[in-house]
Order: structure tokens, then C-alpha cells, then sequence
């Protein structure tokens, strides 16, 4: 993560001097107090390493006015949110960060404060990285690195006729949250709270990353949904070579939520394809559903069953209210 050190011209710290002030205390130990070229991990006995990656950039991800600390707090938490959905534990992350011309040091301390908290809460250390200068916006971009028990990793290709198909927490909060910054005639159904919470859940994803070993032990597919609940099930049933039945009324909404739906019934269908939910979607079979309820509750994630996983290789299909649906461009893309 290192380059010359001292002041540049303008007067602001070097990349060592850089690194050393705001990132070496965020170190795990295989990080090396960040004064090497590279990070040394061993995965412990018996284990697998699983790893992901995702890259941020400025007015895609997030927007320029977000506060540091809260894109930090994201740049993380996107990808811990994977290894959940793997069913592996977090044990470090690499970061790389290309600053645009105007950062500045209360900015950048900012950013490092957030990005630690985050480390401590998801229990993934900093490792190692790059920092450099952008020609353009912000852009960053996490490596996670994860273990689980060797051959355990949960895959989205294993998805089986008849297993149940189950998300945690709420879907669409992210969406509307991001919607709610164009001052949109539902947003006076909601009261303060509501959209502040709908704002938090599109500044802040919470990555289930507690659920881990419940994963693990009771789902035969999963990934997290990042790009929205229809699309990321269809990728999930495309690669399972299946196909899936959901009860639209089952799609676990905030109360916020619900209430913005409420008000203009056309959100649902923002709802399920906004993405950014950062939650986990899973199949199990139905003899696994009640004890993996139990194990999310008890560490204070809510789990909703929302459809079953069909013969056939058609899109997915949404009952609601008599009628079936089914999401032809039901994710985000970026291309």
C-alpha cells in the first residue's frame, strides 16, 4: 500500500505517511503493520479460503455528498455480505482506494474511522491494499477473504426441486431509501423515522454475516441479493437449472415500506428489483426451515419463506393477487 513517503507539493501527506496515520491501525495480523509489499494468511487447518471482490465508484454506488464514514461503512459490509451468503466467516479484507484530487485529510480520517468500525463490527481486519490518485471521481474497491470448513462453501447452482426458498431481513428499504433523495410524492405518507430508516438501509447495508454457520449447515444455494430479489433469484435458478414459485405477499417489507407501497402501489415492483438489499437468499429443504429460523433468531436476524424451488428453466414467477408476474429485467446491470 506504499509509495514514496513525506508531503507531496501540496502539502498533504505522502502515501507511507499516509498510510501509516490512517490505515496501519486498522491492521489485522497477518497485515504486517502494513509495512511489507503483500499480507501473509494462513487459512487454518482444515479449512477452505473463500474470496470476493466488489468496486465502488462515486455517483454509481454512492453519492458525492454521502458522508466518508458511511461509504466506508459500505465498501465492507457489500462484500462481507458475500462471504455470508457463502457461509464463511470473515478474516480480512483488502482495500484499494484511489483518491480524486481534492481529498482532503479531515475527509480521509473520516473515512478511516468509519471503514474501522466497520472492520470491528463484521470482524474482518484490514489487511493490506493500494492508495492511489484518480483522474476522476472516488473509487474504491474491497477484497474480502473468508474460511469455511473444507468443501463446505454454499453455491448458487445447488438449488433443488422442492426446497424452500428463503430471505432474511427486509427487501426494498435500499431501493426506496435511494428514491427517497428525489423528494417523491409518497415520501409525505411516511413520518420522519420512516424515511430516515429507508435512507440508513441505502447508506449502511447490514451484512448477515452472524448467520454464517446456519448457512452453511442448512442451505443447499445461496447468495446475497445485491441486484435485486427477482433478478438475483433468477441468476440463482439459471444456475441451478430450476425454477422458482414466489407468493408476492410472503416478500418480507419494513413497515416503512410497506406503507410507501401502500401509497403508490407501482414501489413493489421497485422493491424487488431495486437491489442493494444486501441480504441473504437461500433454498433449503423443508426439514432444515424450522431449525434455520431458530438459529437467525437467535442471533437477531429475521428469516422469511417466500416461494419453492420448480422443475423448468423459466423466469421465476411472482403470484400476487391472482395474478402472476414474472421480471424480465429484474436486477441492476451495469452494462
Amino acid at each position: 500500500m506504499a509509495e514514496p513517503s513525506g508531503h507531496g507539493s501540496n502539502g498533504r501527506p505522502g502515501e507511507d505517511s499516509l498510510i501509516a496515520r490512517f490505515f496501519a491501525p486498522l491492521a489485522g495480523e497477518g497485515g504486517l503493520g502494513l509495512k511489507d509489499d503483500a499480507a501473509c494468511l494462513s487459512p487454518r487447518p482444515g479449512h477452505d479460503l473463500v474470496l470476493t471482490a466488489d468496486a465502488l465508484v462515486e455517483s454509481v454506488h454512492f453519492l458525492p455528498e454521502d458522508a466518508p464514514a458511511s461509504i466506508a461503512r459500505k465498501a465492507l459490509g457489500v462484500n462481507v455480505s458475500d462471504l455470508a451468503a457463502k457461509g464463511a466467516e470473515p478474516v480480512g479484507f483488502l482495500l484499494s482506494l484511489a483518491l480524486p484530487e481534492a481529498w482532503t485529510e479531515e475527509w480521509l480520517a473520516a473515512f478511516a474511522s468509519g471503514l474501522g468500525q466497520a472492520s470491528r463490527d463484521f470482524s474482518c481486519p484490514l489487511l493490506g491494499g493500494d492508495t492511489v490518485k484518480a483522474s476522476g471521481g472516488l473509487t474504491l474497491s474491497v477484497t474480502a477473504l473468508g474460511e469455511v470448513p473444507a468443501g463446505t462453501m454454499v453455491r448458487r447452482t445447488n438449488a433443488r426441486v422442492g426446497d424452500v426458498i428463503c430471505v432474511t431481513g427486509t427487501i426494498g428499504d435500499a431501493a426506496l431509501g435511494l428514491k427517497l433523495r428525489r423528494a417523491p410524492a409518497w415520501a409525505g405518507n411516511l413520518s420522519p423515522e420512516e424515511r430516515a430508516h429507508l435512507a440508513d438501509r441505502y447508506l449502511h447495508p447490514q451484512p448477515r454475516h452472524r448467520l454464517a454457520r446456519a448457512v452453511r449447515e442448512h442451505a443447499h444455494a445461496a447468495m446475497d441479493v445485491s441486484d435485486g430479489l427477482a433478478g438475483d433469484l433468477a441468476k440463482m435458478m439459471r444456475a441451478s437449472g430450476v425454477s422458482a414459485i414466489v407468493e408476492a405477499k410472503t416478500v418480507p417489507l419494513s413497515p416503512a415500506a410497506r406503507k410507501a407501497v401502500a401509497a403508490d402501489p407501482g414501489l413493489f415492483d421497485l422493491a424487488v428489483t431495486g437491489g442493494d438489499d444486501y441480504e441473504i437468499l437461500c433454498t433449503l429443504p423443508e426439514k432444515n426451515l424450522d431449525s434455520f429460523v431458530k438459529e437467525a433468531d437467535s442471533v437477531g436476524v429475521m428469516v422469511s419463506a417466500i416461494g419453492r424451488v420448480v422443475d423448468g428453466h423459466e423466469a421465476a414467477v411472482f403470484r400476487m393477487q391472482g395474478a402472476e408476474r414474472r421480471y424480465d429485467a429484474g436486477s441492476f446491470s451495469h452494462f
